[in-house]
């Protein structure tokens, strides 16, 4: 399987994407650090604040199933999906070109 250039889907996918897509309603906002229950774990409550996105760095937590890191990390981790699924989901979602990295094989080096 050819693999995809993270970081060009990283700069294309904003977490405001993910979280739309995540169906995400804050409970609490400051600025651009929203707070509110957890999509990873599935908390129910409206007016949770278990769950932190800070849609300035990419970054999101969660202080009661401890499920951290950035904005692919979170599709990956609410669809049970790898990084690299994870990346071409939110490219094919989101209508975007999948940013697919060359080959390090030249044609000499496959005989």
């Amino acid at each position: 399987m050819p693999a995809i250039d993270l970081d060009a889907v990283r700069s294309q996918v904003s977490m405001e994407h993910v979280l739309t897509l995540l169906g995400f309603v804050p409970s609490h906002r400051r600025d651009n650090y929203l707070r509110g229950p957890c999509p990873v774990h599935g908390s129910r409550r409206p007016q949770s604040r278990t769950f932190w996105a800070d849609l300035t760095t990419h970054r999101y937590g969660c202080f009661k199933c401890h499920s951290t890191g950035r904005h692919i990390d979170l599709w990956a981790a609410v669809h049970g999906l790898t990084a690299h699924a994870a990346a071409k989901d939110l490219c094919l979602r989101l209508g975007l070109r999948i940013p697919w990295l060359a080959s390090h094989r030249s044609p000499q080096n496959l005989a």
